[in-house]
């Protein structure tokens, strides 16, 4: 997967001002004494570790107890990531079935979000429940924790070449590589749900006065699923013909279920 280069462009300081060529392939970030740390799990950890930090104390300013919701993030961690990881093996299925020592690679990108999300909130309920913490409110504090991480996770995709935008004549292009180091100009999709991601960060840190406890999540779950439907159009699909995916059918269904809980659940509907 890896080992792939480009070759440099001839002027630096034109590629700079056209904004047509970033270098952003770099799937070793790092290599000390024999060891390399890819980008992608780095990227992974550092968004894990910030997004816990600020979930934690996201949700100690709304009143939990910041020990047993550091404690329930920690834990809700371990079924997010198989999650992720089980959802797209079952999605590429076929390169699994013929690689499985790939499965549990480390070194590699492969998550679906949407995975992590289900096994995640199924998990929750009894964690929560063992540790006292109330549903609407934690996953309140937890979408704080998704969206910092996600902001990290989609850098490592750009630099690993994951989740690569399709190929694209269009002004919004950048000459960017797909997973297998093929360079072309593409959709940045990656940089475009870093910044979905971003805005939602922001909207959330601003919402001071939910209407009950679980709304930030709901209403988050309700906007990045919805946004996700063209977003991930921008990807590169092994089978372009392909109109319905998984991801598609997730999204819409998140979208409907989030809505309708978000009308169900306002004061004074009960």
């Amino acid at each position: 997967m890896y080992g792939f280069a480009r070759q440099p462009a001839p002027s630096a300081i034109a590629a700079i001002a056209n904004f047509q060529h970033i270098n952003a392939m770099l799937p070793v970030l790092l290599r000390f004494r024999g060891i390399e740390i890819h980008s992608y799990p780095a990227f992974l950890f550092l968004g894990l570790t910030f997004g816990i930090i600020a979930g934690t104390h996201a949700g100690n300013a709304t009143g939990l107890e910041p020990t047993r919701l550091y404690l329930a993030l920690v834990l809700l961690t371990i079924p997010a990531l198989v999650g992720s990881r089980l959802l797209y093996a079952l999605t590429h299925w076929q390169f699994y079935r013929d690689h499985p020592h790939e499965l549990f690679s480390r070194d590699t990108g492969g998550a679906a979000l949407y995975g992590g999300l289900l096994l995640a909130l199924a998990c929750s309920l009894p964690i929560l429940r063992l540790l006292g913490l109330p549903l609407g409110a934690f996953w309140d504090a937890a979408t704080i924790t998704l969206l910092v991480g996600m902001i990290f996770t989609k850098i490592g995709c750009l630099l690993n070449g994951c989740c690569a935008g399709r190929p694209t004549s269009g002004l919004v292009g950048l000459e960017l590589p797909n997973e297998r180091g093929v360079w072309c100009r593409r959709v940045p999709s990656q940089l475009l749900e870093c910044g979905l991601a971003a805005v939602l960060l922001s909207g959330a840190l601003f919402w001071k006065s939910p209407p009950f406890s679980g709304a930030l999540f709901l209403g988050a779950v309700a906007i990045y699923t919805t946004a996700r439907l063209p977003l991930g159009a921008t990807r590169e699909r092994a089978d372009p013909t392909e109109r319905l995916t998984v991801y598609n059918a997730i999204s819409v269904t998140l979208a409907v279920a989030s809505v309708a809980c978000l009308l169900f659940l306002q004061p004074g509907k009960l």
